[in-house]
């Protein structure tokens, strides 16, 4: 892959380049800014401003380009300002921007609907619900298996990140900051244990067991509509589960009328090197959550399941003014496009094969860095105390720190905040990466 990718409007090298202090001058005075007019629950893990990106670089007001890591949490999954989607999002912009889908339809949504069921695990007949954002995806898949089934009872796991909407909030597990004095909460949400190989040692059909178990015994399956999972945990700190595990939580489902609910609204859309990381595991989910990594950049989510779950809900039922908005769904319709074009689901493959023993070695080198797992372009490393599992939080935000002075952004997770992700677009090249695991390095040393 080539190090330098070129917008004809705005030209940025994919280099690392720190010309500041970080922050530097002009992004300390949009923070002053910052500071008396947006609502301090809005924080800010750091105080620098973007300008402009493009492919894998973030290049602040003050000129300083980042390698960025984050990717605006999966979201830039093919890269920053990627041509496709801009020409097709300018495109529609000059045709129409607004028409709400349940007054009088337009082909796009129809389009994006097309494509999730071609690309969706399962080769049965499915329907999808366009929507704003990931939360709104959780939400109306937990009201549509409810309709669906007629039951009450939402499962989820331990560890878990679904949104920060009531109901979603009720259902993630960590309580600060998304939960945090915030309630009360929706009922009918029952938090199972999960499969975390790292700090359980179980395997797939032990931790399975102790899952079912609980949601047997605490719950009673007769009583739930569905039970929703991320194959890989996000937020929770890409905890990958143990082999067998998510298949036997899909098994007992069906087997109890329950509807199995994936969440890939950070593991989907070509994130670990398949359309849906379901697909690593054997799993064919009756519902499908997407979000994030669907638009390059623009805000559309999707529901998509089996036609006879989505069909339960009655005619109005489902919806919203700005869901599945013609400009976000014909970026949407660029982004499949450019992720078959460009084989990207390869490109994830690269990612992990660069990524991957990089972090083994210097795990070897470091011994805070208690775990190296993850998939495709979806990594993590968890740090805890040498010879413990007891979770170092303190280096995380150390390391993090250091490399943003250096020009890489780095993201933190993990119910004890103590994992580093590492989520960069499919974009990124072989000599950013490890341009940016050198700085890494740099951090561990530090310490």
């Amino acid at each position: 892959m080539t190090d330098t990718i070129v917008v004809t409007t705005h030209p940025i090298s994919q280099e690392r380049r720190v010309v500041t202090a970080i922050p530097g001058p002009q992004s300390l005075a949009l923070h002053a800014r910052r500071t008396a007019v947006v609502a301090s629950g809005v924080s800010s893990a750091l105080p620098v401003y973007v300008e402009r990106a493009h492919g894998a670089i973030v290049v602040d007001v003050d000129g300083n380009q980042f390698i960025d890591l984050g990717a605006g949490i999966g979201v830039m999954t093919i890269g920053h300002t990627d041509e496709a989607v801009i020409a097709a999002a300018a495109a529609q912009l000059e045709l129409v921007t607004h028409a709400m889908f349940t007054i009088t339809g337009y082909e796009s949504y129809v389009r994006v609907a097309e494509l999730l069921a071609q690309h969706t695990p399962g080769d049965f007949a499915k329907k999808s619900v366009l929507l704003n954002s990931g939360a709104e995806a959780v939400e109306n898949a937990v009201k549509i298996a409810r309709k669906y089934t007629g039951r009450p009872g939402v499962a989820v796991l331990d560890h878990a990140y679904h949104g920060r909407t009531n109901l979603t909030m009720a259902m993630t597990f960590k309580a600060m900051p998304y939960k945090s004095g915030f309630g009360p909460f929706a009922s009918d949400v029952h938090h199972a244990p999960n499969s975390y190989p790292f700090r359980d040692g179980l395997s797939g059909a032990d931790a399975a067991k102790r899952t079912i178990t609980y949601l047997e015994k605490s719950v009673g399956a007769s009583d739930l509509a569905c039970l929703v999972a991320e194959p890989i945990q996000g937020e929770g700190g890409f905890v990958v589960p143990a082999d067998g595990y998510l298949a036997a939580l899909q098994d007992w489902c069906t087997a109890n009328g329950v509807v199995f609910i994936a969440d890939e609204i950070q593991s989907g859309m070509a994130r670990t090197g398949r359309w849906y990381a379901s697909e690593h595991f054997g799993v064919v989910p009756d519902i499908v959550l997407t979000a994030k990594g669907i638009a390059g950049g623009l805000p559309i989510a999707a529901v998509t399941g089996r036609a006879e779950i989505m069909d339960a809900s009655h005619a109005g039922g489902l919806g919203g003014t700005f869901a599945g908005n013609p400009v976000a769904a014909a970026a949407a319709i660029a982004v499949f496009g450019e992720i078959e074009r460009r084989n990207l689901l390869a490109e994830a493959g690269r990612i992990e094969g660069v990524l991957k023993p990089a972090l083994h070695a210097l795990q070897l080198k470091y011994p805070i860095i208690g775990d190296v797992r993850g998939i495709g372009a979806m990594i993590a490393i968890e740090l805890v105390q040498p010879a413990t599992l007891e979770p170092n939080a303190a280096a995380v935000s150390a390391i993090t720190a250091f490399a943003a002075q250096h020009g890489v952004l780095l993201l933190s997770a993990g119910t004890f905040g103590n994992v580093i992700r590492f989520l960069p677009s499919l974009a990124i090249s072989d000599s950013l990466l490890s341009e940016a695991l050198g700085v890494l390095d740099e951090a561990f040393a530090s310490l």
